[in-house]
């Protein structure tokens, strides 16, 4: 298994459930972090090494280097012939080492669809080479894959297992030592070291302008712990210093207990639409990044909530218009509604759509796997 990223090793670690569940002694290795590790996944190298941002720039710098991890895997793996490999995510890295398992008759699954119907729709084909089956957590996808003739099951997405249908506000709130009443804003400038350079002194300065409109807004961050410094300094150059709660990690008790979330785009908007909670959805990257990604969008929603709910149920303020005034104006627009039917309409469609994503994930993904294997 390769799993790139904490989202990565978190869908990773929940589908070793179900595997071990299977085969007791199931011998598990590659590339993962430590929800793997806990299911005694033997990582030769960790999934934060995978850990990219954008097209250009960023990933120039890197390229080498995955370049030879990937070289190095692929020699292990086809020495030691598994008896399949999982690429979870990280399609830029698992693709092409997936596509030359393959050729060489190592059975492969990938987890997690490239999102093909939002943007790089080129990806299909790499797929198609790439992958025996696919594992989907979106109920939409088989049949975009199967119109170009990959096989694929829907698994549902797990996240929407380990998140309550009705998260306990009451609860969050206590354990993070916040009143009932209080107005709370959660901000996640995301986990990656280029998003907090591109999209914490945006969400800060947010957060100060806030303050002048409502000085009794309590704001909470979630933050990687070895990005934790980095975020309380940018946060006093906003003059936010004593002004927010940072805590290490805990970013479902903090968007559990928040009324409303500033939040990076990414799996974490969708963790925040589980829990049923309004939000700005934000990004920032580099020019050049930004201006190939446009070039290869397919859809005008960037927002997974609003990608799945086909709709713009919850703004989204992406590059030049992610001014901390505007993400101020719009949050502050959320906290405004509180207790409105505006609110009550958001909490629906938000409860439908984490009907349609609960699915044991854990045993559909195994059942799928196994057929793989036995083929």
């Amino acid at each position: 298994m390769v799993a790139g990223e904490a989202s990565g090793d978190l869908l990773a670690g929940l589908v070793l459930d179900g595997l071990r569940a299977r085969w007791p002694d199931l011998q598990a290795n590659g590339i993962g972090g430590p929800q793997m590790a806990k299911r005694g996944f033997q990582a030769f190298w960790p999934s934060d090494r995978l850990a990219v941002h954008g097209y250009s720039i960023e990933v120039f710098k890197r390229v080498a280097g995955l370049l030879r991890i990937r070289k190095q895997l692929r020699e292990r793996l086809l020495q030691e012939r598994p008896s399949v490999f999982v690429g979870v995510d990280a399609p830029d890295f698992n693709l092409g080492l997936e596509a030359a398992l393959k050729a060489q008759g190592i059975p492969t699954v990938h987890f997690v669809c490239p999102s093909i119907w939002a943007w790089r729709a080129e990806r299909v084909e790499k797929i198609r080479r790439a992958a025996d089956h696919v594992l989907c957590i979106f109920p939409f996808e088989p049949a975009l894959l199967a119109e170009h003739g990959i096989a694929a099951t829907y698994v549902g997405h797990p996240l929407a297992s380990v998140i309550p249908l009705q998260p306990d506000r009451a609860a969050a709130r206590q354990k993070l030592g916040l009143g009932l009443g209080d107005d709370v804003v959660a901000i996640l400038p995301g986990s990656r070291q280029s998003e907090i350079n591109y999209l914490a002194s945006r969400f800060f300065q947010a957060a100060a302008q806030m303050l002048l409109a409502r000085p009794a807004i309590k704001f909470v961050v979630p933050a990687v712990p070895n990005l934790r410094s980095q975020i309380e300094a940018i946060a006093a150059q906003a003059g936010m210093a004593g002004k927010i709660q940072i805590v290490a990690g805990q970013s479902h008790t903090v968007l559990a207990a928040c009324d409303a979330t500033l939040i990076a785009s990414g799996t974490a908007t969708l963790e925040a639409a589980l829990f049923k909670r309004p939000m700005v959805i934000a990004y920032n990257m580099h020019w050049l990044s930004w201006k190939l990604m446009q070039r290869k969008q397919l859809q005008p929603w960037v927002g997974l909530p609003n990608i799945l709910c086909r709709d713009f149920v919850v703004p989204e303020l992406l590059q030049d218009a992610a001014t901390p005034q505007a993400l101020a104006a719009a949050t502050l627009q959320w906290l405004d509604a509180k207790g409105s039917a505006k609110i009550a309409a958001l909490e629906a469609q938000f409860t439908a759509l984490h009907h349609t994503l609960q699915r044991d994930t854990a045993q559909l993904a195994t059942d799928a796997i196994q057929k793989i294997i036995a083929t």
